[in-house]
């Protein structure tokens, strides 16, 4: 049994401190090494394959760390700083409206018939829901399968986008929620102040907030505050026999603190993002990458899922690495070319 002791996160000496399943609680850290390594090879173009792991050659994971990821950098570079001369309200807007579909090509085809990105002109007009129903029309569909959103018909609507373009006029036109957001004083208060709409959920409140952090509109820790989604929830539960009297945000800040000390006890070189430790928000991702490796890894640890869907193939999308310019990161310019699939 591996010899756990309460983080800074808990004072209380007699709090009970999780007991961790060994062999699943150290793949957690395993895999962040060898998935963030196989990132960061690919990164400075090493031919595939970027690990020797069996499984994540087989199998489609996200990166480590979320912004990372392929629709994330695309929101940051496009969305989120794209136009940042735009108002902040309008900022705000697209960055709700991006996360709610997380689908590049919709973004792409939204921007392609108005000649520019989106803003509460377009909504307000009812041209921003016109584009969305040609859209819909010639390809389908409009969303990601990334998050399960919430029950499609809240404003009466039939077509669950007919139903989120309802939302955003109801969020930014009629309770000016741009300025609510800008107003706000922590992280939490950001999600809690989404979780006030209709067809945001929880998780999907704190992935919003997470996206809006990313700009410089607003600036808060995001250790501060974590929401574990359903995948979290389920790794949780493998990686740990229990919980004692933690709750699942406590266990993925207690994660990060514990993030330093456990790659060197088991001998593994991570060397973070450019220096960017994981946060919460990332440690909360590994925890839904960590059910999804399990699967194969560790079959015999039943969960509503047992097979992993999605299969790796690389893209040939080109795509520049972005982070937010107030994280500070700089990388080396070896390492900044245009890379594929990441």
């Amino acid at each position: 049994m591996l010899d756990i002791m309460p983080g800074t996160i808990h004072q209380k000496p007699c709090m009970k401190v999780p007991t961790a399943r060994p062999q699943i609680y150290d793949m957690y850290w395993t895999f962040a090494a060898r998935r963030h390594s196989a990132f960061l090879g690919r990164v400075v173009g090493q031919p595939w394959p970027w690990s020797d792991d069996a499984i994540l050659r087989r199998f489609k994971f996200c990166n480590v760390f979320r912004a990372a990821d392929r629709v994330s950098q695309y929101m940051i570079r496009q969305v989120v700083y794209g136009q940042a001369d735009a108002s902040p309200t309008d900022r705000l807007f697209r960055i709700v409206a991006f996360r709610t579909f997380s689908n590049m090509d919709t973004w792409d085809g939204i921007t392609a018939r108005l000649g520019h990105a989106p803003c509460l002109e377009d909504l307000a007009s009812g041209t921003f829901g016109t584009v969305l129903d040609d859209i819909k029309k010639e390809r389908g569909g409009l969303y990601t399968g990334a998050f399960i959103l919430c029950a499609n018909k809240a404003f009466g609507f039939d077509e669950k986008h007919k139903n989120h373009v309802a939302l955003f006029k109801n969020m930014f036109l009629k309770n000016r929620a741009a300025d609510h957001l800008l107003a706000a004083t922590s992280l939490q208060g950001v999600v809690r102040y989404l979780e006030t709409f209709p067809l945001i959920g929880p998780f999907m409140s704190y992935q919003i907030a997470i996206d809006l952090n990313y700009s410089d509109l607003i600036n808060f820790d995001e250790n501060d505050y974590t929401q574990a989604g359903p995948g979290a929830l389920r790794g949780i539960k493998k990686a740990f026999v229990d919980t004692g009297d933690f709750g699942p945000s406590d266990v993925i800040k207690w994660m990060v603190e514990r993030q330093e000390g456990e790659f060197q006890r088991l001998g593994l070189d991570f060397p973070g993002l450019w220096g960017r430790p994981l946060h919460a928000i990332d440690c909360q991702g590994l925890f839904c990458e960590l059910d999804k490796y399990c699967r194969e890894a560790a079959p015999q640890l039943l969960s509503g899922r047992s097979r992993i869907k999605a299969r790796f193939s690389p893209s040939s999308k080109p795509l520049s690495l972005f982070f937010p310019p107030k994280w500070g990161i700089h990388i080396p310019p070896s390492e900044a070319a245009p890379i594929g699939s990441i």
